[in-house]
């Protein structure tokens, strides 16, 4: 009973953090990324690897979603979230919300759940299964 609730959780966490994020990818891919080459591109970095982020907000939700490769995928969202921090908001990291809250957090959640999900894995309710490589 413990493992079916374990892994319950699992699927949980993975499907929460996977379509959250694929918001933000399918935005993109509507939009473009144009605005996030800019940002690079004034960092001092090529904005070509504003294209990197396709991989951490659409292909890596859903590899974690469907449980493949789970746990390097949540791996590239804990980059692609640490990038978006170090890129967009290091000037509210030691800020709150006007509710009060963290400025960032919803960036700490989601950096948070994909290192969660990268220490657990996916669990039996995923694609590769628990015993999947990388799950």
């Amino acid at each position: 009973m413990q493992n079916q609730m374990d892994d319950g959780g699992k699927l949980l966490l993975r499907a929460v953090l996977a379509v959250l994020i694929l918001f933000h990818g399918v935005s993109k891919l509507i939009g473009g990324v144009g605005f996030i080459g800019g940002m690079l591109a004034k960092a001092g970095l090529p904005g070509a690897l504003a294209y990197l982020v396709y991989i951490g907000e659409v292909i890596a939700p859903l590899l974690i979603l469907f449980g493949v490769f789970t746990r390097a995928a949540a791996l590239v969202v804990v980059v692609n979230m640490i990038v978006a921090l170090l890129l967009v908001h290091t000037s509210q990291f030691f800020t709150l919300s006007d509710t009060g809250g963290w400025a960032l957090e919803l960036q700490g959640m989601y950096l948070g759940v994909a290192v969660a999900i990268a220490l657990l894995g996916a669990g039996r309710y995923s694609v590769g299964g628990a015993a999947g490589r990388f799950n």
